[in-house]
């Protein structure tokens, strides 16, 4: 199985498919790449896709060190992922916290950012209160995790590792992410299933900010929209793509 290593921390990825453009997809809070099975062989007719699965997730390594979780860590794992598949820009897109990693990636590393796909996901919070209280939401899930929430049968190698990538990688600092909207400058795909309620809010405001924002919503699709309508997340991603130029 491939690997690449970030400072000793040993992360699982793949990549398939030959074409110019490629496209990094990060999963999800308790996901792993397994999420995209229905999305690699379609897109890499066309693309180089690459899938990975997030430090304490999956087949990554999940190190026991709460400080080696964090948004910073996390932006340095896709930029090293991205050299050793020797992609100088790709098309940067993700899930939920996928897709928050990857409108953080934009601020730090815009100049490897071909374009944006954003799923079912949301640029964080302006509001204190309302970072508190999804701080709050995540410190419960870690504490949930530790007392032993993780479903049997799950593909995830270390349950501490779920609960410390909550407390330091769900959580979030301030409002860098949502201040940046304005400022992306690269097409922007956002989705969201037309089930997925709690989002729909941040992605009406993502795509009314982003200057190149094109909005879909995905019927009968929930929270795991590329999952609950594989066929209609495909021709919505290819039409993006194909409208974009790539």
């Amino acid at each position: 199985m491939p690997y690449f290593n970030n400072n000793g921390t040993q992360l699982y990825y793949e990549v398939k498919g030959e074409g110019e453009v490629a496209i990094l997809i990060t999963h999800g809070f308790g996901d792993t790449s397994l999420t995209w099975k229905h999305q690699i062989d379609f897109l890499s007719e066309k693309y180089k896709v690459i899938i990975w699965d997030l430090r304490g997730h999956g087949r990554s390594d999940s190190p026991s060190d709460i400080e080696e979780y964090s948004e910073a860590l996390t932006l340095s794992d896709m930029n090293k992922l991205l050299d050793t598949c020797d992609v100088e820009k790709a098309v940067i897109s993700g899930l939920s916290l996928g897709g928050y990693m990857s409108l953080a990636f934009n601020i730090t590393n815009s100049e490897r950012v071909q374009a944006l796909m954003l799923f079912d996901t949301g640029p964080g919070f302006r509001n204190d209160k309302a970072r508190d209280d999804w701080n709050q939401f995540s410190i419960s899930k870690a504490d949930r995790l530790e007392g032993g929430e993780l479903k049997e049968g799950s593909e995830h190698f270390s349950q501490q590792g779920l609960a410390n990538s909550a407390r330091g990688m769900l959580t979030q600092d301030d409002a860098k992410v949502m201040n940046s909207l304005s400022t992306i400058a690269v097409p922007t795909l956002v989705l969201v299933g037309e089930n997925d309620k709690p989002f729909f809010n941040a992605c009406d405001h993502m795509a009314k900010k982003i200057p190149m924002a094109k909005k879909v919503v995905l019927e009968g699709a929930g929270h795991s929209a590329n999952i609950d309508q594989p066929k209609a997340f495909n021709e919505a991603v290819l039409s993006f793509l194909r409208e974009s130029g790539f």
